[in-house]
């Protein structure tokens, strides 16, 4: 399988609650451009996972949250790429969300509301396993 780089690439992302509604970006970049999403991105060298989710969802959206538990660990093998994903819950502190970095969209809303515009099975389930934590 032909992949760009030697190696997988780890990325997180975070499932960010306020209250009841879920923070989701809709992508601006490949994979899975044009799609709803959580917010996330690659891990940078020497950034703890927890630091990597706090600064991607930052970037991703303006929005700053509190990291709760590791919820899923998921693959995207594709042919030009092998991202292992790492997805967090978190807690919404501030901000109102604003699309930014990679993102072309970012809002909070209801959970029905989001299950209903995701497509990936991998998001799927980790939002609900975030609901399930609630």
């Amino acid at each position: 399988m032909a992949q760009s780089g030697s190696h997988p690439v780890p990325a997180v992302g975070a499932v960010c609650w306020r209250g009841d509604e879920v923070l989701l970006i809709r992508r601006g970049r490949a994979p899975r451009l044009g799609e709803w999403s959580i917010p996330g991105g690659k891990v940078e060298r020497g950034e703890t996972l927890q630091d990597a989710v706090l600064r991607e969802l930052l970037e991703e959206t303006g929005v700053q949250a509190r990291i709760g538990e590791l919820l899923a660990v998921y693959e995207i093998i594709e042919p030009r790429f092998h991202y292992v994903l790492i997805d967090y819950s978190a807690e919404w502190v501030s901000g109102e969300p604003v699309a930014g970095d990679d993102a072309i969209e970012a809002r909070f809303m209801p959970f029905d509301e989001a299950m209903a515009l995701i497509n990936q099975a991998d998001i799927r389930d980790v939002l609900l396993k975030s609901q399930c934590r609630l």
